[in-house]
């Protein structure tokens, strides 16, 4: 003990009155207080993350070990400096630059932190439905310019820049390439909502209010692509896709379509008959679904006969054309076989009286 004693009376002056040892030791002391950090990072986790399914907050401590690491051994060093009184007159250059570390080590984690949250939502089972693979570029763009710009505005206040003229000029362009590109950003903007909404999907077969029908082949952000059953692509620009009427024959619990064959049986035919004629003509088609059963409906008495319905389903929309084609020419062949007539529109003509010759 008396070694001790004698080794801090001799050498606590020097290190008391050296600023250059004192700087030393306040950097040392930064880099353990950055390795207790990392290491308290580390322990939260590989015991915190084991209690959740989630990829992200494993993701997240592991990328945030670094900027923290750095952001401590940054503030060390600029204590060290202001102790050591060595560069008294560049302190503000120096504040600066590392000020603008800083801003570059934090914005490394939130771009890579950003990229990888919209990635996992992207790919999830996640509610978050405008997140989507086709618009992830989208946003991991719209957020990788967004954080740029967070940190281009702190490393001008780091470097002490005014930066009002840069806030008016930014917004006086803002405006003008708004009026400019208005129909571009109802395009954008529309191809937003019509992800968050999701009125329609890929895959759907849509019907709009100007007649086209279509499957949808793209759902960008500017258009959507319907291709219908000529094999025409039609490119829609989003911003009409937002106020226009669609029907979405898709939609629903399952993607079954219901056609409708309309047909009429002349006055004075049997109802009972035309009913089994109908129905025996659905249950022999390969291509209808037994599951809701076919069904016949008698609706109005016609001009020139009887107005029948035949009410079956098909698995998905775009068989409608060709199973139609197919019941049609059943339908008409079985009422030939059971001798059903068929009307057509006649009319008679009662002549009262015949002019004179």
């Amino acid at each position: 003990m008396e070694w001790m004693q004698q080794v801090f009376q001799e050498y606590l002056p020097v290190i008391s009155d050296n600023r250059i040892i004192q700087a030393s030791l306040i950097f040392l002391f930064s880099a353990l207080v950055a390795s207790f950090a990392k290491l308290i990072i580390h322990r939260i986790q590989v015991h915190g993350t084991k209690r959740t399914d989630n990829p992200v907050d494993d993701h997240i401590l592991e990328a945030i070990k670094r900027p923290v690491r750095i952001s401590i051994l940054i503030i060390g060093v600029r204590l060290a400096i202001a102790r050591s009184q060595q560069f008294s007159e560049q302190l503000e250059l120096i504040d600066s630059i590392l000020l603008t570390l800083v801003v570059f080590y934090w914005l490394r984690f939130v771009i890579n932190s950003s990229h990888y949250l919209l990635k996992y939502l992207s790919t999830s089972k996640s509610k978050v439905k405008i997140i989507q693979k086709h618009t992830l570029p989208l946003f991991d763009n719209l957020a990788t310019i967004v954080f740029y710009a967070m940190a281009v505005y702190f490393i001008l206040i780091a470097w002490d820049i005014n930066i009002s003229a840069w806030v008016a000029s930014a917004g006086i362009l803002g405006l003008a390439l708004s009026f400019a590109a208005k129909d571009t950003l109802a395009n954008l903007f529309a191809g937003v909502f019509i992800l968050a909404d999701s009125p329609y999907k890929l895959g759907d077969f849509i019907v709009l209010d100007s007649g086209e029908r279509g499957e949808v082949t793209h759902i960008g952000i500017r258009s959507t692509r319907i291709l219908t059953r000529s094999d025409v692509e039609i490119t829609i620009p989003n911003a009409i896709m937002g106020n226009t009427k669609i029907t979405n024959e898709t939609a629903g619990p399952h993607k079954k379509y219901r056609l409708r064959i309309q047909v009429s049986a002349a006055y004075g035919e049997s109802v009972s008959r035309v009913r089994d004629a109908l129905l025996s003509v659905a249950n022999g088609a390969t291509n209808i679904e037994k599951n809701p059963a076919p069904r016949v409906r008698f609706r109005t008495f016609g001009d020139s006969g009887l107005n029948f319905e035949l009410l079956c389903w098909v698995s998905e929309p775009v068989l409608r054309g060709r199973v139609s084609d197919s019941l049609n020419e059943a339908v008409y062949n079985k009422f030939l076989e059971e001798k059903i007539e068929i009307p057509f529109p006649q009319q008679d003509i009662n002549i009262r009286s015949m002019p004179n010759q």
